[in-house]
C-alpha cells in the first residue's frame, strides 16, 4: 500500500536524522585515532570523495575515509574494487572490514542524499554498464543506503554479473521495505561489524 509506504518514508527519514546526529557525535571521538592511522601508514588525504548515483539517478558526492593508496585510479580510471584489491592499504583493509571507513557518510545521511538502509550507491561510471541489466534502474526509486539487504546477503560485487545478482536483493528490499526489515538489516550489519 503506497499510503503505508509514505508514512514509512516519513518515519524512516526522521529516524535517519536522529541516528545520524547521535552516531556522528559519538564517532567524532574516534576521528583523531582514525586520522592518525591513515596519515602514519600511507601518503595522501584522510578523506576521499567520490561521485555516486542516488535517488532518481541524481549524482552526489559521498565522503569516506581513504582506504586505498593515493591516486589509486590515476592510471586505470574507474575499476571495480575487489576483496583482495592490491590498491587497498593495510589500515584500509581493517577499516573496510569493520566498515569504519564509511563513518563520514553520516553527513550524506544528514543531508538527505542517503539513508541508513537502502541499495548501495553505485558509481556513475559503472551505472552506464549496468543499465543493460533488466530492471536495474528500479533501484533508484529510493535513496541509497549505508547498508542494505544486498550488502548483508551477497559478497562484495565486482562485475556486471555480481550486480545483476545483487539487484534481486535490492528489488526484494524495495518491494518489502518496512521498519521491521530495516531493523533486521541494521542489527545484522552491526553483527557483521563486530
Amino acid at each position: 500500500n503506497e499510503g503505508n509506504k509514505r508514512a514509512y518514508e516519513i518515519v524512516k527519514r526522521g529516524s535517519d536524522l536522529v541516528f545520524a546526529i547521535i552516531l556522528s557525535t559519538i564517532s567524532l571521538l574516534f576521528y583523531p585515532f582514525i586520522i592518525l592511522a591513515i596519515k602514519t601508514t600511507s601518503e595522501g588525504p584522510v578523506f576521499y570523495k567520490q561521485k555516486r548515483a542516488g535517488q532518481a539517478s541524481k549524482i552526489f558526492e559521498i565522503i569516506k575515509f581513504r582506504t586505498m593508496k593515493k591516486d589509486a585510479e590515476r592510471s586505470t580510471g574507474a575499476v571495480w574494487a575487489s576483496e583482495d584489491d592490491p590498491r587497498i592499504t593495510s589500515v584500509g583493509r581493517f577499516m573496510r572490514k569493520i566498515r569504519i571507513d564509511e563513518l563520514p557518510q553520516l553527513w550524506n545521511i544528514f543531508k538527505g542524499e542517503m539513508a541508513f538502509i537502502g541499495p548501495r550507491a553505485e558509481r556513475p561510471e559503472f551505472n552506464e554498464q549496468l543499465k543493460t541489466v533488466p530492471f536495474y534502474e528500479e533501484r533508484y526509486l529510493i535513496k541509497p543506503g549505508l547498508s542494505g539487504w544486498a550488502q548483508i546477503n551477497f559478497r562484495y560485487g565486482s562485475s556486471v554479473a555480481d550486480s545483476a545478482e545483487k539487484l534481486k536483493y535490492d528489488l526484494y528490499y524495495i518491494k518489502n521495505r518496512s521498519l521491521i526489515l530495516d531493523l533486521g538489516i541494521a542489527l545484522k550489519t552491526i553483527r557483521i561489524m563486530f
